[in-house]
């Protein structure tokens, strides 16, 4: 956490003031995803070393994060480690895989397989997304992406970008589910700043495509993130190219490549410490506030995390 205000000296944010650790625990390995259990008090974390996903619990009268339990994954991955997404119900479930042909859906209380995809196909997960109470959707490293119905046996919608699966040189990938207005969009990231938007009910071909303003390409491809502003009409933030965090307006996007400037880029993880550009850290990950609709929260790889605000031109919703 970042040890001075986060940004103006009279709204600025300290950790002593601001912050309280409610709990706290300690986990025998890194964690590189953690999702809650929505209704619950219960967390699900993966990571490196091991095959197995880890089940935490809140306490209700201390501040601790207890180990609950583990949840086995069928085959050590060596270096990949398994995406998860929750779907929330009476009886939760989760989701994960590290690659297509290990993705299953599991309850988590008896743990018990709900969904499986049954096939041989070995390409790398770079996300997974629940999309409602019977769908879900998937982005492989290679660019490629599905959306699947769990009611059904294993035929999903999918996008196949250019060279998925063939070997051909292409970066990485990462994609989320979301927008407003006419219906759900899915954002696809590439490693090389190249930015798709397609039609979640038609992923026969990208609705446009952008090049966004990145420096050089992710040099932590597993750190690229894309996401949805919740409460805007058509905004997406990006990051995992550098120190900091970038804020577009997808309206006015052509079908073909084209460069594209930010609405607003948040660089606050450069100068935090004194960092020159050359020696600033990279943003691991970044979210939007679910209700407030220009504040968002990031984190780098120094250990700083910064909650932000940003303000656009007077277009932008």
């Amino acid at each position: 956490m970042c040890p001075r205000p986060c940004g103006a000296p009279s709204s600025g944010l300290f950790p002593e003031r601001d912050f309280k650790v409610r709990h706290g625990a300690f986990a025998d390995g890194a964690v590189f995803d953690l999702k809650r259990v929505p209704d619950s008090r219960l967390l699900v974390t993966s990571g490196l070393p091991g095959p197995r996903l880890q089940v935490w619990q809140l306490s209700e009268d201390s501040d601790a994060i207890a180990a609950t339990g583990t949840i086995a994954v069928p085959e050590e991955e060596g270096r990949l480690w398994p995406r998860l997404a929750v779907f929330a119900a009476a009886a939760p479930a989760v989701l994960h895989g590290a690659r297509l042909a290990g993705l299953r859906l599991v309850d988590l209380e008896s743990q018990k397989t709900k969904f499986a995809s049954g096939v041989g196909d070995s390409e790398a997960l770079s996300s997974l997304q629940v999309v409602d109470a019977d769908t879900f959707a998937f982005c492989c490293a290679s660019g490629r992406l599905g959306l699947v119905d769990i009611r059904q046996p294993w035929a999903p919608l999918e996008y196949r970008h250019p060279g998925a699966g063939t070997g051909a040189s292409g970066g990485q990938w990462c994609a989320e589910v979301g927008g407003q207005g006419a219906g759900p969009h899915v954002a696809s990231l590439g490693s090389d700043g190249q930015l798709r938007l397609l039609d979640a009910r038609d992923l026969r071909r990208p609705v446009s495509t952008a090049q966004c303003q990145v420096p050089v390409p992710s040099p932590e491809p597993e750190l690229l993130r894309v996401t949805w502003a919740p409460a805007l009409d058509s905004c997406v933030a990006i990051s995992g190219f550098d120190a900091t965090v970038q804020v577009y307006d997808v309206t006015s996007w052509g079908e073909t490549q084209s460069p594209v400037e930010p609405l607003f880029t948040h660089r606050g993880h450069i100068f935090l410490d004194g960092h020159g550009v050359d020696a600033a850290p990279l943003v691991t990950t970044h979210t939007w506030h679910p209700q407030k609709p220009r504040t968002l929260l990031s984190a780098a790889s120094d250990a700083s995390l910064h909650v932000w605000d940003w303000v656009g031109p007077s277009t932008a919703r």
